[in-house]
This record gives structure tokens, C-alpha cells and sequence, in this order.
């Protein structure tokens, strides 16, 4: 069943937009690298301004001042006018460095810089005729047109309000001495330069909010994709399954790799089997290195049997200790009386050589937490 525009109705996921990033949709607006470009050429006019008035005044100077004879030599001609126009970019270069830095960083305003392989592939969508129509003629096409004719009439009246204010100004311009003439034309242009360099940061500040809402509108998702991307990035339940039992596994596996190094198995006798180990030195209280219901249970102890580990049968510690404490923690000091009883039995159990009377298995009741099964 396809999803239709109005179905999307969630916000777009992290992994979609990340996937949107890859093929390079990003929230670009074109307003902002022009307000970047336009504001830079106007910072750097303004302080290197007068620099460059001075040099290119003298550059006028040095061209209009020659020798005669040197129109006589034609093949020279072509080296002087280069020479020329080298001088004149060469002035210009604070210029177009700084609208090259601001047209770089722009980008970082709003989205960052994104190269995208993907963006670089082939499209022959691109230029089918009745797709091109297609995207003229839609909402997005009719939206940017719109918004490109209010833009040149905005920033076409700023810049015909401000020649019509300096229009006497203008036209002065060419009774005054060549020096005094450049300096008050570039005043002009770079107070043109300003009131343009405003007018584009509003506009940049109006279409910034639209495109980042455009973009996120272009994402979103219907109810049915946020599932179907869930089930893909969590992975098929079948395959969970399979990876959680081969997790239990390998920590069961680990887990009975423990049982051998314990020093007692307390039991219920049959229901639950804990393993529990103490050394004096790093452990503050036993810990449980292991323990098990019902087919654990009994491979832990016949593990323990093998290895000859004391069982030691007290069924409310066993289940005490088996409800209240993870593997490889430590008891709580709740249960420390019950369990030094049984510690004192196993090492009592060590120390004894075959005298006539073995100690005496301790009894164990009254433990929190140990109370009967329910059933």
C-alpha cells in the first residue's frame, strides 16, 4: 500500500535523516551564502577600501602616462593591456578572497558542509522533460517562484530608492578631479554594498526558518515506515531469538567455568543450586559465582560432585541467594551470618582427616528472602 503526503505524520527518524544526509539532502538556502558574499565584499571594501582607491588611482596614473612612441610598437600592445588587467585583479584579491571564505562557510550556518558520492551519480530523472515540467508546476516550483519575484522587486527597490536618493551625487561624479572622483564613487558603491548586504540578511533571516521547515516537511514519515525501519534496525525477532539464546549460552558457559574454583554449592536440594566462593584477599564478603533452577541446578551440582565441592543443603539460604543476588556479586550483609555457617562447615569439612566424628551440617532457617515456593 503507498504512503501518500498526507500520511506522513512523524517526524523523521535519526537513521532517516542520516540515509537523507548520504544522498545529500541537507537544508540549503541559497539567501544565506548570498547575504555571506555580499556582507564579506562589503567588510572588506570597507577596511581595505581606501587601499585600493589609493593603488588603483596610482595604477590610472602609470596607464595613462607613456611614451608615444610605444603605440608604434603594435605587437607590445597586447603585453601592456595584460599587464594592465593583471594589476586590476590583482587590487581586487582582498575582495575575492573574503567572498570566497564567506561563500566556504556559509553552508555552516544552516545544514554544514556535506559531500555526498551518492548526490554525484547519474540521474537521468533529472533531465526528463516531463519530470522538469513536473517540478515547475508543483507547489514547491509555484512556492520558489513566488518567493524569487518578491525577493528582486524587495532588493530592486532597495537599490533604485538608494541611486534615486544619490542620484544628485551621481551625477557630479564626473565634474570632479579623478581623485576625488574615485574616492566619492567608491563611497557610493560601498554604501550600495551595505544597504544590499541588509536587505539580503532579512531576506536570509525569512527563508533560513522556511527551508529547515520545508526539509523536515520533505522527511517525515507515516506510522508504517517508523515500524518497518524499528523491525529492520532491531533485526527480524527469529534472529533476536537466536542471538539472546546464544548470549544465555555463552554466559552459562562462562558461568559453569566458575563452578570448579567455588568452595561451597549451597542447594535447596533440588530446585536451585548457588555456588559461592571467599578469599581473604580483594573480596569484602562471598560472592556468587554461579547459580541455577532446575536443569542448571543440576548440572551445577553434578559439576561440583566431579570436582568435589561440599553441597550443602539449605534451601531457605539456596533461595534466598538465588532470588536476591546477581552472579558475581557479593551478599548481602543480611545473609552474612547464615552464610559464615556455612563457610565454617565447609572448612571444618576440609580440616577434618577421617576422625571418628565428621562435623555436623549446620541448619539454616529463618533467612529473608528464603521463604517457601509457592507451589
Amino acid at each position: 500500500m503507498s504512503t501518500s503526503a498526507q500520511e506522513r505524520t512523524e517526524r523523521a527518524t535519526p537513521k532517516r535523516r542520516s540515509d537523507a544526509r548520504k544522498r545529500g539532502q541537507v537544508p540549503r538556502s541559497r539567501e544565506i551564502g548570498a547575504a555571506a558574499v555580499v556582507g564579506a565584499a562589503t567588510v572588506s571594501a570597507l577596511m581595505a577600501g581606501g587601499h585600493i582607491a589609493a593603488a588603483a588611482e596610482m595604477q590610472m596614473r602609470q596607464l595613462l602616462s607613456f611614451d608615444a612612441s610605444a603605440l608604434m610598437q603594435t605587437q607590445s600592445l597586447p603585453a601592456l593591456f595584460g599587464n594592465a588587467c593583471m594589476q586590476a585583479l590583482l587590487l581586487c584579491v582582498p575582495l575575492f578572497a573574503a567572498c570566497v571564505c564567506a561563500a566556504l562557510l556559509a553552508p555552516m550556518l544552516l545544514g554544514g558542509w556535506n559531500f555526498s558520492a551518492q548526490a554525484l551519480q547519474p540521474d537521468f530523472s533529472r533531465i526528463n522533460p516531463l519530470s522538469g515540467l513536473g517540478r515547475m508546476f508543483s507547489g514547491h516550483g509555484a512556492m520558489e517562484l513566488l518567493k524569487g519575484l518578491v525577493k528582486l522587486a524587495w532588493i530592486g527597490g532597495v537599490a533604485a530608492s538608494y541611486l534615486w536618493q544619490k542620484r544628485e551625487a551621481l551625477a557630479a561624479l564626473s565634474a570632479e578631479p579623478a581623485a576625488r572622483g574615485i574616492a566619492d564613487g567608491g563611497a557610493l558603491i560601498l554604501g550600495m554594498l551595505g544597504w544590499l548586504a541588509m536587505t539580503l540578511i532579512v531576506v536570509a533571516a525569512i527563508d533560513a526558518p522556511y527551508q529547515l521547515w520545508t526539509h523536515a516537511k520533505r522527511l517525515r514519515m507515516s506510522k508504517q515506515e517508523v515500524r518497518d525501519e524499528m523491525k529492520h534496525s532491531e533485526g527480524r525477532p527469529e534472529v533476536k531469538g537466536r542471538l539472546r539464546r546464544m548470549q544465555m549460552e555463552m554466559s552459562k558457559r562462562r558461568m559453569m567455568e566458575k563452578v570448579p574454583g567455588a568452595d561451597v554449592v549451597v542447594t535447596n536440594p533440588t530446585h536451585y543450586a548457588v555456588a559461592l566462593k571467599y578469599s581473604s584477599e580483594g573480596m569484602r564478603a562471598p560472592r556468587v559465582v554461579a547459580k541455577g533452577a532446575g536443569e542448571i541446578a543440576a548440572t551445577i551440582r553434578e559439576l561440583a560432585r566431579q570436582h568435589g565441592i561440599p553441597l550443602v543443603s539449605a534451601p531457605p539460604l539456596a533461595r534466598a541467594l538465588y532470588r536476591g543476588v546477581q552472579i558475581e556479586q557479593e551478599i548481602p550483609a543480611a545473609l552474612y551470618s547464615a552464610v559464615a555457617r556455612v563457610l565454617t562447615y565447609v572448612y571444618q569439612l576440609r580440616a577434618w582427616r577421617g576422625g571418628s566424628r565428621p562435623p555436623t551440617e549446620p541448619v539454616i532457617d529463618g533467612i529473608p528472602g528464603g521463604e517457601p515456593d509457592p507451589d
